[in-house]
């Protein structure tokens, strides 16, 4: 199970397509919870760049937070997400 799991984390996005509907759903509940999560730092960091702004720190207190968004952004499980979504509608498991 857990050599499964390393696997799935580094899946290519035409590699998505040999799974089952079953599987499928899974990765999208699994990838729903990193979307979560990271929406939420990503929202913890901008609060933290507004108070530097605010009390005038123009340091590494506002470049750290703007480097992490970045990141967080660009991670590849953001790509996984959006082909599975896509699968997902092409193979109409999902109706949004």
């Amino acid at each position: 199970m857990r050599k499964y799991l390393i696997l799935r984390n580094y899946m290519k996005e035409e590699q998505l397509e040999s799974l089952t509907d079953k599987e499928l759903l899974a990765e999208e509940k699994a990838l729903k919870s990193f979307s979560i999560l990271n929406a939420f730092l990503i929202g913890f960091l901008v609060g933290i760049i507004i108070v530097s702004i605010y009390f005038e720190a123009y340091t590494l207190g506002l470049l750290i937070p703007l480097f992490l968004i970045y990141k967080f952004t660009n991670d590849p499980k953001n790509k996984r997400r959006k082909a599975v979504d896509d699968l997902l509608k092409k193979r109409q498991l999902k109706n949004n």
